[in-house]
């Protein structure tokens, strides 16, 4: 009886820690949300000197409190799910030991000012947490979206990179060293910055053939930067059908799963009601 007394309590905690679709679900990932925002802010706001001089015990008082936080977060987390080392070794579950680890080593360096770009890896925590009804379907039709069209997009960059390349040699012979072209790797660059539209301009054609290439570059850039976007809207547009929950399993966190998913479709294990 005790035994599924806990696991029942431990299934409550998972529903609440990992999932978004009952009300303290809802309540945990919003508080969890200012936490993550409110610490960032604090994080750059140390970076002011008059505001860290003036405020910084209240900064590092915030700071361990927010820490201590997320220590408590991450111990219920690998509590609550059937396999901790699935979660304590997923993208998230490392973000999440990072978001609070640097600043227990702080007091133990002079330097401790290089730990706030780590500290910053907090920001990632908050696509976990828009998974609420609102944002679920959005996320995951992204990310299918992005999956499904990353062959074509390879396929596409590929022939981007032997242009850049191609059009970087011939630049190169055109030019010459003395209009700035001085090797094939510093043509290609400039092959780049001009076919992307960026134009830094601090290689510039003189000859006439080499404008008349440069342009025909820049033409041509606006009409490769539509292709991936074209690719990518195609296969998001498939996609908007599908119906997705907030629902994690228990077991191996795995989530997207369909509003009337009972069992996880990656372990199979039974997923809570």
């Amino acid at each position: 009886m005790q035994k599924s007394d806990n696991k029942s309590f431990r299934n409550k905690v998972h529903e609440i820690i990992f999932e978004a679709d009952t009300f303290y679900g809802k309540l945990f990932d919003i508080l969890l949300l200012v936490a993550i925002v409110s610490s960032l802010i604090a994080v750059m706001l140390e970076s002011i000197n008059s505001f860290q001089q003036k405020y910084g015990t209240i900064l590092r008082i915030f700071e361990w409190t927010v820490t201590i936080l997320f220590t408590i977060e991450y111990l219920l987390r690998i509590y609550a799910i059937g396999k901790p080392w699935k979660y304590i070794f997923s993208f998230y579950g490392i973000i999440d030991f990072i978001s609070f680890v640097p600043t227990y080593f702080m007091p133990l360096f002079n330097q401790s000012q290089y730990f706030v770009v780590v500290r910053t890896f907090r920001l990632l925590r908050v696509f976990r947490i828009l998974k609420l009804a609102r944002y679920v379907r959005g996320s995951k039709v992204l990310v299918t979206a992005l999956k499904q069209s990353r062959g074509k997009i390879v396929v596409f960059l590929t022939a981007v990179l032997t242009l850049v390349i191609f059009m970087g040699t011939l630049m190169y012979l055109v030019e010459g060293k003395t209009n700035g072209f001085t090797s094939i790797p510093q043509s290609i660059y400039w092959a780049i910055v001009t076919l992307t539209t960026v134009g830094y301009g601090d290689i510039v054609p003189h000859t006439v053939l080499g404008k008349f290439l440069a342009s025909f570059i820049m033409i041509l850039g606006y009409g490769i930067i539509a292709v991936p976007t074209g690719i990518f809207a195609a296969e998001f547009a498939r996609k908007t059908d599908e119906q997705i929950s907030t629902q994690s399993c228990p077991d191996c966190s795995r989530e997207g799963h369909e509003i009337d998913a009972e069992f996880c479709k990656k372990c199979g294990a039974e997923l809570n009601p």
